[in-house]
């Protein structure tokens, strides 16, 4: 009788055993959602924003938000919002978009808008664009779109050719925000857009392409993200450098540098 009691109970133990190991890891075959963007409504992310920190300027603050749900082709995505108009990279970037959680995936679908002080901004149409893959390895990249964009400037007609992609940039055990506040288990990705300027000139009757910036690496952003917390700091770099083109000035800078940082400063992310 005790031997068919003490079976009965190391059965128990067992079955108790095997129910709390599958509640606890996922089945052979299923990708759980990644956790390093939280997309319920009313989450929130406040940055503060060092325009360039070359410089000793103020601090700015974004207000980042996830405002609703919002279909695309029949998809359910989530509208990222706002408050005010935003300076930092990473929160203009999402204005006004929709992303999606795609397993391990984040995608974005919206438009991407770069100031480049021509005369209107450049927009780049993403459509299911990988900005961060959880698991992804160092130097894959996770999307790249390529286009061209026209524009006249002071009667000079513009190419501007484009390539905007995300890279895996690795992960990091440990990162301490420049406020102290320290994540463990970061991973980054980085945000790449090269762009190529050319234009024409008549000279004696005949059309002479010029090109007026080399194709160059514009905006490099590295990105760090945190399990059920989100995007904690950005350090985006912003260089050009354009060629001279004779007896023409243009209203922009021949060159420009300048390096921001966002870290986070607080938030709610369910």
């Amino acid at each position: 009788m005790k031997t068919k009691f003490l079976i009965t109970s190391l059965l128990l133990i067992f079955l108790t055993s095997c129910n709390s190991d599958s509640n606890d890891t996922p089945a052979e075959g299923v990708i759980l959602p990644t956790l390093f963007l939280p997309l319920t409504n009313n989450n929130y992310w406040t940055y503060d924003v060092d325009n360039d920190i070359n410089n000793a300027g103020p601090l700015t603050r974004d207000s980042l938000y996830v405002s609703n749900d919002t279909l695309i082709n029949s998809t359910t995505y989530k509208k990222i919002k706002t408050l005010g108009i935003p300076t930092g990279f990473f929160s203009t970037s999402l204005r006004n978009n929709a992303v999606k959680i795609d397993g391990t995936k984040l995608l974005l679908s919206g438009n991407f808008n770069l100031n480049f002080g021509l005369t209107s901004p450049i927009s780049i149409v993403l459509d299911n664009f990988i900005f961060f893959k959880e698991n992804a390895p160092t130097g894959e990249i996770l999307s790249s779109t390529s286009g061209t964009v026209n524009q006249t400037i002071q009667n000079i007609p513009l190419t501007i050719d484009y390539t905007l992609k995300s890279v895996a940039n690795g992960s990091l055990p440990i990162y301490i925000l420049p406020n102290g506040d320290d994540y463990t288990g970061v991973k980054k990705t980085k945000i790449i857009l090269n762009l190529k300027i050319t234009t024409t000139q008549t000279v004696s009757g005949i059309t002479v392409p010029i090109t007026l910036m080399n194709a160059q690496d514009v905006i490099v952003s590295t990105q760090y993200y945190s399990g059920n917390t989100g995007m904690i700091f950005a350090n985006t770099v912003f260089n050009y450098q354009l060629n001279s083109i004779p007896n023409v000035t243009l209203p922009i800078p021949s060159s420009g540098n300048q390096t921001q940082e966002e870290y986070l400063k607080t938030f709610v992310a369910n």
